[in-house]
């Protein structure tokens, strides 16, 4: 077997500062590249495992948004928005590989690639949703009430609940080790480690927008993680998608299960290939 692609760091000028960002590529690209957008309060380390196996035939980017893995941070007003987040997204985009390309986002990264593919629909052939979180008003209240900030104290209550919630999380196949890097990950902003899920829930309603009115081709990946029942709301605004529903997996399935994920990504995204 051929050797995989390594993973690589770059750092890009984005609007607040230097942008973070992983990258794997062939020696020859033969296809359109692929930009990964992660969920909150993570960072481009979510793609770490499956990068490679992503890579094997075009150039796939893992940005890291304002605020979050080593990324610079933005100012705290205005608030960072999924709009922000899709903008940095370009520019790691522009700036590394060429358009147009695919995106693949998972939770808060699906409304960043709605939002990056709405923006510029001609730059994007296609977008694999991981989960499509299409929440209503009432489940916001409880989520925003669940992700409110926790102030640092000496007893160490906000690491303590934040590995909890890793640990109650956990999908098949994620082990300690990959629930420990996934926890580093919440550490990086410190205080400011919310601030993606409030943007997040910010754009909540935009984002039922967005999605119903993408032309692209839309699969939406549907483990079972606590988006599981929500992502089935997605099938009424798919204009020229569907969904497919994995209930093996869960969180942490990237990590544990690479080259299995890789496969289902890359046989919807080479169908949606354009040759220039």
């Amino acid at each position: 077997m051929t050797a995989l692609p390594r993973v690589q760091r770059r750092f890009v000028d984005g609007r607040f500062g230097q942008l973070h960002c992983r990258i794997a590529a062939p020696d020859s690209p033969t296809r359109k590249p692929l930009v990964c957008l992660h969920m909150s309060p993570k960072s481009g380390r979510s793609y770490h495992d499956i990068l490679p196996w992503l890579a094997t035939d075009r150039v796939v980017i893992a940005p890291d948004y304002p605020g979050h893995g080593e990324s610079d941070k933005p100012p705290p007003d205005p608030h960072v928005s999924v709009a922000d987040f899709a903008q940095a997204a370009w520019q790691c985009a522009d700036a590394l590989c060429a358009p147009p390309v695919h995106m693949l986002g998972y939770h808060t990264g699906a409304m960043v690639a709605a939002e990056a593919a709405a923006s510029r629909p001609d730059a994007v052939l296609s977008v694999v949703s991981i989960s499509a979180p299409l929440f209503s008003a009432d489940e916001l209240a409880v989520l925003a009430d669940y992700f409110e900030p926790i102030p640092i104290d000496e007893a160490g209550n906000r690491f303590r609940l934040m590995w909890e919630r890793v640990l109650e999380h956990r999908g098949p196949g994620m082990t300690l080790e990959m629930a420990a890097d996934s926890f580093a990950e919440n550490l990086r902003a410190g205080d400011d480690y919310e601030w993606g899920h409030r943007a997040a829930f910010a754009y909540a309603a935009t984002y039922s927008e967005r999605l119903a009115g993408l032309g692209q081709p839309v699969f939406v990946m549907n483990p079972k993680d606590d988006c599981f029942e929500v992502s089935k709301r997605a099938d009424p605004l798919l204009r020229n998608g569907f969904r497919k529903d994995f209930p093996e997996w869960g969180h942490g399935f990237m990590n544990a299960f690479p080259e299995e994920a890789a496969r289902e990504i890359l046989s919807f995204i080479d169908e949606h290939e354009r040759h220039d």
